[in-house]
């Protein structure tokens, strides 16, 4: 098995986030193309809300592990270096 296949839980955040995107994207959509009255205006502005909350905290959790893994290498490349020094 590939280290870089997702594990289950990784694709599902992946898919949430692919949806919560999507989902925003409609909404902006509605909100630009027609007249929305005020309440149904409130309730998809809420939802956005909720949705770009959803996406940052994707995307934090996104840089935490890219960082852990850049890390990773240069610990593992100075290690490399010093062993052939």
């Amino acid at each position: 098995m590939s280290d870089d296949t997702p594990t289950s839980s990784e694709s599902d955040s992946q898919t949430a986030y692919a949806s919560a995107l999507e989902e925003l994207e409609d909404i902006l959509d509605e909100i630009e193309g027609a007249s929305v009255d005020v309440d149904t205006l409130a309730e998809r502005v809420r939802r956005a809300s909720e949705l770009v909350a959803l996406c940052r905290g994707r995307l934090d959790v996104v840089r935490t592990d890219v960082a852990s893994v850049v890390e990773d290498l240069a610990r593992q490349t100075s290690q490399d270096d010093s062993a052939t020094a």
